[in-house]
């Protein structure tokens, strides 16, 4: 479980807050959804997503994360994983709607091109807080129809991605996959509960990670006692009902964190 030493070939500016880093190592077998833990050197080592088989698409919000974008080409930061359970990939022919939330959107991508290689139908709901924020527009359009959301109704639907969601008839999908800050996928769960469609949903949650192999218990979530590093970060949308999703998460320390 020692990190392997990962140099960065290449930096995109995905938005005034968003990078996606391409390293030097590829992992061929990783299923859309999963994470690495991300070493930075001399500050913590924190869980990010996979947005393709060798990067990661990161937001700077913390000290990790600000650490991170002052690392250029040429430098690099250690990486274990990747970890936990991806999203389910749909069958030939079904027909899959993704609603990314911000930086949701990275572990969906890798699920749209993955479920577009099978022969599926992979349609995207995009919600950012401006136009500037929509995180990967034009390769979600590549493959397949983009619906848009904006708070501040810059591009698409005024309003989050759960008031463009009201449009869409859900029915019509096989499978139904979100990603978001967890006051959006809460929002969105319980849309979906309401539609009746839960059952063919699958939620990534976000917690804290200590060891992310699912020995410390760090990311238990209620009621299930299931460890999102291990047992997810994704789970179906019957497994999320009645839990913490939406109402507090926890910090380093294991103390409730309300959302």
């Amino acid at each position: 479980m020692l990190p392997l030493n990962a140099t960065i070939t290449h930096i995109i500016e995905e938005s005034p807050l968003i990078r996606t880093f391409f390293f030097d190592h590829e992992f061929g077998d990783m299923e859309p959804g999963q994470f690495v833990m991300v070493w930075v050197r001399g500050v913590d080592e924190v869980p990010m997503g996979l947005s393709g088989k060798n990067s990661i698409t990161v937001q700077k919000i913390g000290e990790a994360t600000s650490k991170l974008f002052e690392l250029k080409e040429g430098d690099s930061f250690g990486l274990r994983g990747p970890f936990g359970k991806g999203f389910t990939l749909p069958a030939k022919g079904e027909k899959v709607l993704l609603i990314a939330g911000g930086v949701g959107a990275v572990p969906l991508l890798p699920y749209a091109e993955a479920a577009c290689a099978i022969g599926a139908e992979a349609n995207t709901l995009i919600g950012a807080r401006s136009s500037e924020y929509l995180l990967f527009e034009g390769r979600f359009e590549a493959l397949g129809k983009v619906y848009i959301s904006t708070d501040d109704g810059s591009k698409g639907v005024k309003g989050f991605a759960v008031d463009a969601l009201r449009s869409l008839n859900l029915a019509a999908y096989d499978r139904i996959a979100v990603c978001g800050p967890e006051r959006m996928m809460a929002s969105v769960f319980s849309l979906l509960e309401e539609r009746k469609v839960i059952e063919k949903t699958e939620f990534s949650l976000h917690r804290y990670f200590k060891c992310g192999i699912g020995v410390c218990g760090a990311c238990c979530i209620d009621p299930s006692g299931l460890r999102v590093c291990k047992d997810g970060p994704v789970f179906s949308g019957v497994q999320l009902i009645g839990s913490e999703l939406g109402k507090y998460s926890r910090d380093a320390s294991g103390r409730r964190v309300k959302i």
